[in-house]
């Protein structure tokens, strides 16, 4: 009750006013189009930041994703440096005890040239490690030792490695979340067979220059994961949703992006290891700009409002008074009764509209007359034609066949017939609609043929072929069974032997063409000439001739809501049969009548 009286508060004064109205339109005319504006402006720039972030990235991504792969490749380099030694070589062949103060020596040689590799791969890299499955020794070099041990069980991140059987591996388990160990198996040149894995401990950080490429934003995340997407290397800090982990793992190789709810994931494959680089940028970053266009657009959609303000008060104090004197006359005005015709005496533009305002009413209240009369007699014979639509000999017939039926068959099958009928009659009075669609029409005719197979069950035989497609298309009410029904008076019911009705609907080019075909007696060319002539020059009429819609009613009808173009076609030949064809338009279908 109280939003109500509040909302009377509100919408009164410019119901009541068209001053107030005209303030109220001349302010939106000035608000509006600077809000539009400014929104458009607001969405062309973040648009065009959003290309700049994209393109950027993209590219940015691309070359760091090489300078990466270079950096692996050179971690690679070294563990390639150690395979191909000559002192590796002499160390991985088998010795006897004859030989073990050879094999001493080879130890020693390994151990010198890890602990070489060591010192001369940089600072970065802070420990190397090497183990031979056939020795099971474990040689570690590192800043704090440099032994050869002897181990009982595969350390795991070479059980890890010989169990997938791969070349190299990158593990990240370490509990020191700055350092990952980079793993290259030892493998014999005749067979592929794993002898044993070197591995390199690198600190994540010796990629730190290579990222600052991609520019860390505040909010900005510049990551490397692993091909199922789980995050190895954060320097950011920034911690990554389920959702952008999701979209790390599926994406594929090469550069690319996707944009999630909150912020727009970039990623790119880095070469030869297969690991992921990723940057996450916010979406606020993109939006920030368009926020701020949106800011100054407002303060200047106030000023404009203010000053149309003014305006309008100026320009509705000086034209508002005359169009409300003219708005009272009209208060006055009947369009429906007659009035005496009142003489205006102002001779402004005011009295001359109030002057063609008298003589306008009296013309419309003699049109409304007459156009009145014309729609009732149209909607009078509209009526008729629905009215009559059902044959009532069809429908004695019918009646009789169920009253048979109720003795000699099932109840369903009684039912049934029972069913058809109604539905017929429902379809001819409810919603008496000038179209319908395809689907409704085949219904009708599908009662209208059921009761007809029941009539006649040992002569008729019914097809029905319509595309899916075509199903929603309109046409007149009324059409098919008419159609059909006249098949049956004039083509099957004079023919002996056992008739055959078939219907097909298809959509060919932009129409829909329904061809309705019986083996009935056929016309001969005279007659079909005469009926031809009379198809395509009756048009205009909509009211029945004696107790049933014909034809000429059908193609009448047609070309009245379609056009010439539309309408209907017969062939025949005498003994043969008969097909007509309708053609109406396709793809304006509408709610089912």
């Amino acid at each position: 009750m109280a939003i109500g009286k509040l909302w009377r508060s509100v919408i009164d004064p410019f119901r009541r006013s068209i001053r107030n109205r005209l303030i109220l339109t001349m302010i939106l005319l000035s608000v509006i189009p600077t809000l539009a504006v400014t929104v458009l402006a607001a969405e062309n720039n973040r648009r065009t930041i959003e290309a700049e972030v994209i393109d950027t990235n993209l590219s940015n991504m691309k070359w760091t994703g090489v300078y990466l792969g270079d950096q692996f490749a050179q971690l690679n380099n070294l563990i390639y440096t150690m395979l191909i030694s000559p002192s590796m070589n002499a160390y991985l062949m088998p010795v006897d005890d004859a030989q073990e103060p050879l094999d001493f020596a080879a130890q020693r040689t390994i151990l010198d040239t890890l602990t070489s590799l060591f010192y001369t791969a940089g600072n970065h890299v802070i420990g190397v490690e090497m183990y031979l499955k056939g020795r099971s020794s474990l040689i570690t070099v590192n800043a704090s030792q440099s032994d050869i041990d002897t181990v009982s069980e595969i350390p795991p991140i070479y059980a890890n490695l010989f169990e997938e059987n791969k070349d190299f591996s990158i593990d990240n388990s370490s509990e020191d979340e700055g350092r990952f160990r980079l793993i290259r198996s030892i493998n014999r040149f005749e067979n592929q067979e794993k002898l044993g894995g070197i591995a390199l401990t690198v600190q994540w950080g010796i990629f730190d220059q290579t990222l600052d490429l991609l520019g860390r934003g505040e909010d900005q995340a510049v990551l490397i994961a692993d091909s199922d997407g789980r995050i190895l290397y954060n320097p950011s800090g920034v911690e990554a949703s389920d959702e952008v982990t999701a979209v790390i793992a599926k994406q594929t190789e090469g550069p690319g992006y996707v944009q999630t709810t909150h912020s727009y994931v970039f990623t790119n494959t880095i070469d030869p290891v297969g690991l992921k680089l990723v940057t996450i940028i916010p979406a606020g970053v993109i939006d920030h700009s368009a926020r701020s266009t949106a800011r100054y657009g407002l303060i200047i959609g106030i000023i404009s409002a203010a000053v149309s303000l003014f305006i309008a008060f100026a320009i509705a104090w000086k034209t508002a008074r005359p169009i409300v004197t003219l708005a009272r006359s009209m208060q006055g005005l009947n369009l429906i009764r007659e009035q005496e015709k009142t003489l205006v005496k102002r001779v402004d533009e005011i009295g001359l509209l109030e002057n063609r305002l008298q003589q306008m009413a009296a013309r419309i209240r003699e049109h409304i007359k007459v156009e009145y009369s014309i729609n009732l007699e149209r909607k009078t014979a509209e009526l008729k034609a629905l009215q009559a639509q059902i044959n009532p000999h069809f429908l004695q017939n019918t009646l009789q066949l169920i009253g048979s039926m109720v003795f000699s068959k099932q109840p369903a099958e009684s039912y049934e017939v029972i069913r058809s009928l109604s539905d017929m009659f429902r379809y001819v009075i409810r919603e008496p609609g000038d179209l319908a669609m395809l689907k409704a029409e085949i219904g009708h005719l599908n009662n209208y043929m059921l009761i007809q197979e029941k009539r006649y069950t040992s002569r008729l035989r019914y097809t029905l072929d319509v595309e899916e497609a075509a199903m929603r298309s309109l046409l007149p009410k009324l059409t098919l069974q008419p159609i059909v029904e006249n098949a049956f008076m004039h083509g099957l019911e004079t023919k002996k032997g056992s008739w055959e009705l078939s219907v097909t609907a298809a959509v060919v080019m932009d129409d829909v063409v329904i061809q309705i075909r019986d083996n009935g007696a056929g016309m001969p060319p005279k007659r079909l000439t005469d009926l031809r002539e009379r198809l395509s020059s009756y048009r205009g009429q909509v009211w029945t001739h004696g107790e049933r819609i014909g034809l000429n009613n059908v193609a009448s009808r047609l070309k009245m809501h379609f056009g010439d173009e539309y309408g209907i076609k017969v062939d025949s030949e005498a003994g043969i049969g008969t097909v007509v064809t309708v053609r109406i338009p396709h793809g304006i279908g509408g709610e089912e009548a």
